[in-house]
C-alpha cells in the first residue's frame, strides 16, 4: 500500500477548505435569491406578472452561479470525452449526415459553394468554447417553461392568495364571534347576578320606600346600561313613583359609572388608529364630567383656525362604550328569560298575556333604543336641528366639529349647565321668574320641533337641557329623534280620547297603534272594558259637549293634572290589555315622558297649580314667543345683508353681524 506523503496533504487542505467555503456562500446566496420569490408569495395583495418574473428571475441567477453547477460542466465534459453522450464528434457526424441526406434528396442541385459555407459556418460555431453542461441545460429548460407559463402561475397564486385571504376571514370572523360570547357570558353573568336584588326588595317593609329606592338602585347600577336607559325612561314619569324611588332613579341622568381608562383608549384607537393624547389637549380619560347609559363626556382643548390664526379651544368630547348593542341585546335576553320562567313556576291564564305582551313589548323597546346606539346616526340629527337652531333665540344646539361610530367631538357651552342644576343654583327670589321663562321656552321649542318640523327630541330628560347664561335652552343628545310624519291622525285622536275619557275612541286608536291590529280588533271589547276600569280607578269621567265645562270646573287643576298624567299613563302601560304598541309610538311616548318629566323637575316640590298655570300661561303667550323669534331670526338675516353691502371694517362686520357659532377649522 502507497503511503500519502503529508506534505502533498498539507498542499491539498487549503483548495479542500476553500471549496468547501465557496461551497457554503453559493448556498447561502442561492437560498438568498429565493427570499424575494417568497416574499411575494407569501405576501397579502395579489402578484403581477412582472413582479413574479423578476423574482424568479432572482432566484435562477444564485442557481446559475452555484459550484455544483460548475460541477455538472465537468461531468458533462467528461461523459462526452468519453463518448457517454452526444459530443461534438457525434453532432458533427449526425449534421454530415442530414446535409447529405438534403444534398442528395434536393430537387435542385446544390451548388457545392453554398455546402462549404455552410461547414464553414459550423466550423466557426463549434469552435465556441461555450457548450452548456447538463445543468445549466436544465436550468434553461425549466426557466422557459415557467416562463411560457408564467401568466397562468400568477393567476393561480393570486386564486392561492384569494382563497387564504378568505380562510383567514373566516377564522378571523370565527375568533371574533367566539370572542362575542365569552363578552356576552360575562354580561348575562352580571346581569343575572343583578336580579338577585328582587328578593330583598321583596322582603323590604312596604311601606319603607327609602330601603326599596337604595335597592333599586343598586339593582340598576350592577345590571348595567339597559337598566339605567330604562331608569331613565322611568325616572321621567316620576309621578307613578314613590317619591324616594323617583328621586333614587332621577340621579341616572346625571350620575352613572363612567368608562374605563381602558374602553376609552380602546374607543380612540378603533376610531382614529391612535390616543386620545395624540388628537387632544388636557385629555383625561379617568375624569370624564358626565356619565350616561350610552357613554361618557370629557373635557380637552384642541388648536382651531380662526380668523387665520391658530388658537387653541376647549371642545366637549363624547364616548361611546364598547359592546353597548351587546348589553342590550342580552338586557332583553335576560329579561325575555326571567318573563317565560315566570310562566312556569307561576302560571296563570290571566297573566299568560299579560307576560307575553310584555315580553313583546320589550322587544319593541329595545330595537328602538339600538337605534341610538350609533353616533353616525345620532351625528345626523344633531347637525339636522343644529341647522335650525341657527335662526332661533329660544332655544341652541352646540356645534359638531368631528363624529365616529364611536366618538363625538362638539362644542363646549362655558356658561350653560344642566336644567336641575340651573334650578337649584337661582336664588329663591329669581326662581318664580326662571321657572315661568324656562317652562315657556321648552313649551314653545317642544311645540315648534313637532308642528314645524314634524319631528321632536325623544328624550327630553332634564340632564339633556342645558340653560345658558342668558335663558337659552342649550338640547343635548340627539340620538334618538322622534319622527311624527303620518302619526297626527292617531296622535290627535289618542290625546283627545285620554283627555276626553272617551274609551271608544281610546281602544280603537290603541289597536291601530299596536302591532296585530287585526288581533286585537277582535278583542276590542276586552280592551275597552279594561280602559273603562283603569279610568275608573283614577277618578276620570268621560267629558261630553254638556259636561265639558262644568265637569273642569268640579275637577280644578287636580283634575286636569290627572288627566294629563293618563295621556302618558294609558300608552305607556298597555300590557295589561295584551297590546304591543309599534315601537315608533312607545318611544314617542318615552319622548312625551320624558319631556313632561323635564316641566316636572322644573317644579319640583311646587304645587300643580303653578305648572298648569305656567303651561297655560305659555299656550296663551306662543303667538308673541313665535313672534318675538321670528323677528330674531329677520334682524339677524337683515344685519348679515346689511354686513356684506356696506364697505366696513371687518372688525365692523363682525360686530354688526357676529356668527351665531364661529367658523373653526382644524389645522
Amino acid at each position: 500500500m502507497s503511503k500519502i506523503d503529508p506534505s502533498e496533504l498539507s498542499e491539498k487542505q487549503p483548495g479542500l477548505l476553500r471549496g468547501l467555503g465557496q461551497l457554503t456562500v453559493s448556498t447561502y446566496r442561492v437560498s438568498k435569491g429565493f427570499v424575494p420569490l417568497v416574499k411575494l408569495l407569501a405576501s397579502e395583495p395579489d402578484v403581477t406578472r412582472d413582479e413574479l418574473t423578476h423574482a424568479i428571475d432572482k432566484a435562477f441567477e444564485g442557481l446559475y452561479q452555484h459550484p455544483l453547477l460548475r460541477q455538472t460542466e465537468k461531468l458533462t465534459t467528461y461523459l462526452r470525452t468519453r463518448h457517454l453522450i452526444p459530443n461534438e464528434q457525434s453532432t458533427e457526424e449526425l449534421i454530415r449526415f442530414m446535409v447529405e441526406q438534403i444534398t442528395a434528396r434536393s430537387p435542385v442541385p446544390v451548388p457545392d459553394a453554398l455546402v462549404q459555407e455552410f461547414w464553414h459556418f459550423f466550423n466557426e460555431l463549434f469552435s465556441s468554447p461555450d457548450l452548456k453542461g447538463l445543468g445549466e441545460l436544465t436550468l434553461d429548460m425549466v426557466r422557459l417553461v415557467l416562463r411560457t407559463y408564467e401568466q397562468q402561475l400568477v393567476e393561480i397564486v393570486n386564486l392561492l392568495k384569494a382563497g387564504r385571504r378568505f380562510n383567514q376571514w373566516q377564522l378571523n370572523e370565527i375568533l371574533r364571534r367566539a370572542a362575542l360570547i365569552r363578552t356576552d357570558t360575562v354580561i348575562v353573568r352580571r346581569q343575572i347576578r343583578a336580579l338577585r336584588h328582587i328578593k330583598p326588595f321583596f322582603q323590604a317593609d312596604p311601606r319603607d320606600f327609602a330601603a326599596q329606592a337604595q335597592i333599586v338602585a343598586a339593582m340598576v347600577r350592577e345590571f348595567g346600561p339597559f337598566f339605567i336607559k330604562m331608569a331613565q325612561a322611568a325616572a321621567a314619569s316620576s309621578d307613578f313613583l314613590p317619591e324616594e324611588i323617583a328621586k333614587e332613579l332621577a340621579v341616572f341622568h346625571e350620575d352613572v359609572p363612567p368608562m374605563t381608562e381602558e374602553e376609552v383608549t380602546s374607543a380612540f384607537l378603533e376610531c382614529y388608529g391612535k390616543p386620545a393624547h395624540k388628537l387632544f389637549m388636557d385629555f383625561d380619560p379617568a375624569r370624564p364630567v358626565k356619565s350616561g347609559s350610552i357613554g361618557s363626556v370629557y373635557f380637552a382643548k384642541k388648536p382651531f383656525i380662526e380668523d387665520g390664526k391658530e388658537v387653541l379651544k376647549p371642545v366637549v368630547i363624547k364616548v361611546g362604550r364598547h359592546n353597548i348593542d351587546r348589553e342590550f341585546i342580552i338586557g332583553k335576553l335576560v329579561l325575555g328569560l326571567a318573563i317565560m320562567s315566570s310562566q312556569y313556576w307561576a302560571p296563570h291564564t290571566k297573566l299568560a298575556p299579560f307576560l307575553r305582551a310584555m315580553q313583546e313589548q320589550i322587544d319593541e323597546f329595545v330595537a328602538g333604543f339600538v337605534e341610538e346606539l350609533d353616533f353616525e346616526s345620532e351625528a345626523r340629527h344633531h347637525l339636522r336641528f343644529y341647522e335650525r337652531s341657527l335662526k332661533s333665540n329660544m332655544w341652541k344646539v352646540p356645534a359638531i366639529y368631528n363624529h365616529t361610530r364611536r366618538i363625538i367631538e362638539m362644542e363646549y357651552l362655558s356658561d350653560a349647565s344642566s336644567l336641575t342644576r340651573a334650578l337649584r343654583r337661582m336664588p329663591s327670589s329669581e326662581r318664580r321668574r326662571f321657572q315661568r321663562q324656562i317652562s315657556e321656552r321648552l313649551l314653545y321649542t317642544l311645540l315648534y320641533h313637532v308642528m314645524v318640523h314634524g319631528e321632536m327630541h325623544g328624550d327630553l330628560h332634564p340632564g339633556n337641557i342645558m340653560i345658558g347664561s342668558d335663558g337659552a335652552l342649550h338640547l343635548i343628545d340627539w340620538g334618538n329623534v322622534v319622527p311624527l310624519d303620518g302619526k297626527w291622525n292617531l296622535v290627535w285622536d289618542y290625546l283627545a280620547g285620554a283627555i276626553l275619557a272617551d274609551t271608544h275612541l281610546l281602544t280603537d286608536t290603541l289597536i291601530r297603534v299596536s302591532t296585530q291590529p287585526e288581533a286585537n280588533a277582535l278583542r276590542r271589547a276586552e280592551i275597552k272594558a279594561l280602559l273603562d276600569e283603569t279610568l275608573a280607578k283614577k277618578g276620570i269621567r268621560p267629558l261630553t259637549l254638556k259636561t265639558f265645562i262644568p265637569e273642569l270646573k268640579r275637577e280644578g287643576a287636580d283634575g286636569l293634572y290627572r288627566r294629563g298624567q293618563a295621556i302618558l299613563q294609558l300608552m305607556s302601560n298597555t300590557q295589561h290589555a295584551g297590546l304591543v304598541l309599534k315601537r315608533d309610538y312607545l318611544h314617542l311616548s318615552r319622548a312625551l315622558f320624558a319631556a313632561a318629566g323635564s316641566f316636572g323637575s322644573l317644579y319640583e316640590n311646587e304645587s300643580k297649580k303653578m305648572l298648569a298655570a305656567d303651561v297655560a300661561r305659555g299656550l296663551l303667550r306662543l303667538p308673541v314667543t313665535f313672534t318675538q323669534d321670528r323677528l330674531y331670526e329677520e334682524g339677524r338675516s337683515l344685519r348679515s345683508r346689511l354686513a356684506r353691502m356696506l364697505p366696513l371694517p371687518r372688525i365692523l362686520k363682525q360686530r354688526l353681524a357676529p356668527p351665531a357659532h364661529p367658523a373653526l377649522n382644524a389645522p
